[in-house]
C-alpha cells in the first residue's frame, strides 16, 4: 500500500540528519585538505634544512611530480607559495601561517586520539584525515579533554 500523498509533502528532515549546510562544509574541508597537506609538507622540508623540490614533495605525499606541479600552480595562484621553474618552492607569509595552523590542528587531534588510548600509528593515520574536518569548537573541546587528562 502506498503512503498517502499528504505525508510525503510534509516530510520533515530527520533529527540528526545532515543538512545542506553540513554537506557544504564537508565539501569545503575536502577542498582545502590538499592545500593544507602541501603547505605542511613544504614547511616540514624547509624546516628540516632541505629544499622543497617537486620531487621531494611528490615522494613525501606519494603522488606524481605532475600532480605536485599542478597543485603548486594552484597554491601559487592562492598566494600560498612562491616558485620558479626548476627552483625550490617556498611558502609566502600566508603559506607559513597556514602551515602553522594546520600543524597545530594536527597536534591537537593527534594528542586527543592518543589520550583515548589509540595506538600511535593508528592515531597518526587517523589524525591526518580528521584534522581537516573538525570545527574550531570541536578542537577546543579536544584541548579541554587533553588538559583534563594532563591534570590527572
Amino acid at each position: 500500500m502506498r503512503s498517502d500523498s499528504k505525508s510525503c509533502k510534509t516530510k520533515k528532515r530527520q533529527v540528526g540528519a545532515p543538512s545542506a549546510e553540513h554537506h557544504r562544509k564537508a565539501r569545503e574541508a575536502r577542498a582545502s585538505e590538499i592545500a593544507h597537506d602541501y603547505v605542511e609538507v613544504i614547511d616540514d622540508l624547509i624546516k628540516a634544512g632541505s629544499e622543497a623540490r617537486l620531487v621531494d614533495i611528490a615522494r613525501r605525499l606519494g603522488v606524481t611530480h605532475v600532480t605536485v606541479n599542478r597543485t603548486v600552480a594552484r597554491l601559487r595562484k592562492q598566494g600560498l607559495v612562491i616558485s620558479e621553474r626548476y627552483r625550490s618552492i617556498f611558502l609566502t607569509e600566508a603559506g607559513k601561517k597556514l602551515a602553522e595552523q594546520v600543524r597545530r590542528r594536527h597536534r591537537i587531534v593527534l594528542d586527543f586520539l592518543l589520550s583515548l588510548g589509540i595506538r600511535e600509528g593508528i592515531a597518526r593515520t587517523d589524525a591526518e584525515g580528521i584534522e581537516h574536518h573538525v570545527s574550531k569548537a570541536t578542537l577546543r573541546a579536544f584541548e579541554r579533554h587533553i588538559a583534563g587528562k594532563n591534570r590527572n
